[in-house]
């Protein structure tokens, strides 16, 4: 428990932090990146460069000073965190690292309003919430590495298979190069994927959702190329996968991570409501629903128009054959040979309150995923439809409900 010095001493840096938050986390980057190199291998350099990352740590590091009195509040961020960290491989020894730096970065950006004794009151928050941080991923590790086909740390995948699914969108099939076993997964969770990335000198990682259910034979990731557009740079790592990694090729993956995932201790329907790419984790519970059986299933898809539509023929094919599913699709501008009533049902942008006597449907759950904005629309419609908000589940990528 920390004192109620150590406690006031952090409360009363909210001020500054919700003011120079992002001027903190920025330099505590540039800090620690310059006196440990080696942990630019751990990060998302592309969320560095575009400001992304340090934003969510000023966020993170404001809500904990405003919650020091009482953080139990921060603990499903603190769970999703834990995920986020496992999936990176980050551990028990790096905390220190972070600490230091931290602390440093404090008393450096702050000048002489960090005085000792704030600087301490912070070592002790800071420590408290590493315990904690570490307590849990801990867990999570153990768990990962005694599950049956599961493993810790880095595990070697051989791209078996590499599919187009849209003009912008490339699912890989990967098989253990170990010629072992698969972990089972809740679908909806994501593996990280580690490439290097000449340009950078770096091996990087970045997350995706697995989009397949679990099978015992591969795990599959869609990715969507990231195109250079309105000043925000091509992704590296979405470009290398589609031009550069074939069959054949050894990409390096983390066990399955991640707090979005299908519920299947319940029994009422599934309403599964994408945008885009959002809909990699909805095609793993889409599978695992229909394989399971004994559950409606609405599938609700929102794309630009038919070339950026992935799988649309395989969800119509598989609502053929099932008949608790059926798919409603939007296409926000549609091209000339997109067929209405085929490739997709009505133009424009996916509107629940137009489609709510179809959708809403009694003790129903309803899982989201697709870019920030419209994650945040359909969560304020459902629940301006009276959907509870214990049935509203959404993909949160960073501190928000949106990742490249």
């Amino acid at each position: 428990m920390l004192s109620e010095q150590t406690r006031s001493l952090v409360k009363a840096t909210v001020p500054v932090l919700q003011q120079h938050g992002v001027a903190l986390t920025s330099h505590f980057y540039r800090r620690m990146f310059e006196h440990n190199p080696e942990l630019k291998n751990l990060f998302n350099q592309g969320h560095q460069h575009s400001g992304q990352q340090q934003q969510a740590l000023a966020g993170a590091v404001l809500a904990y000073a405003q919650h020091i009195d009482d953080p139990s509040p921060l603990l499903p961020v603190l769970i999703r965190v834990a995920h986020k960290h496992v999936s990176l491989g980050i551990r028990a020894e790096h905390y220190p690292i972070v600490g230091k730096h931290l602390l440093a970065s404090i008393r450096e950006v702050l000048g002489e309003a960090a005085g000792d004794d704030l600087i301490q009151a912070w070592a002790e928050a800071y420590s408290l919430l590493a315990d904690t941080l570490i307590g849990i991923e801990n867990g999570m590790y153990g768990e990962s590495a005694n599950a049956a086909g599961g493993w810790s740390g880095w595990r070697p995948f051989r791209v078996a298979r590499k599919e187009a699914e849209s003009e912008e969108i490339v699912s890989f099939y990967l098989q253990p190069c170990d010629g072992g076993a698969l972990p089972g997964f809740r679908p909806g969770q994501y593996v990280t994927v580690k490439r290097f990335v000449a340009e950078w000198g770096l091996s990087q990682p970045r997350q995706y959702s697995l989009s397949d259910a679990p099978n015992g034979e591969y795990l599959r990731i869609s990715v969507k190329r990231e195109d250079a557009a309105e000043g925000k740079p091509a992704g590296r790592m979405s470009n290398l996968l589609h031009r550069e990694v074939q069959v054949g090729d050894v990409l390096e993956l983390t066990a399955p991570q991640g707090d979005f995932f299908l519920h299947e201790d319940r029994y009422g329907p599934a309403v599964l409501i994408s945008a885009g790419v959002g809909q990699t984790p909805m095609q793993a519970m889409l599978g695992r629903l229909l394989k399971r059986g004994g559950r409606e299933v609405r599938f609700l898809h929102a794309a630009r128009h038919g070339g950026a539509h992935a799988m649309g023929l395989k969800v119509r094919q598989l609502a053929e054959r099932h008949p608790q599913l059926r798919i409603h699709v939007r296409y926000e501008t549609p091209r000339a040979q997109d067929v209405r009533g085929i490739d997709y049902h009505a133009a424009g942008r996916l509107d629940l309150a137009e489609l709510k006597e179809w959708a809403l449907l009694p003790d129903a759950d309803y899982y989201i995923c697709g870019p920030l904005g419209f994650m945040r629309a359909q969560r304020d419609s459902l629940r301006g439809l009276g959907v509870a908000a214990d049935r509203i589940h959404y993909e949160v990528f960073g501190s928000n409900p949106g990742d490249d």
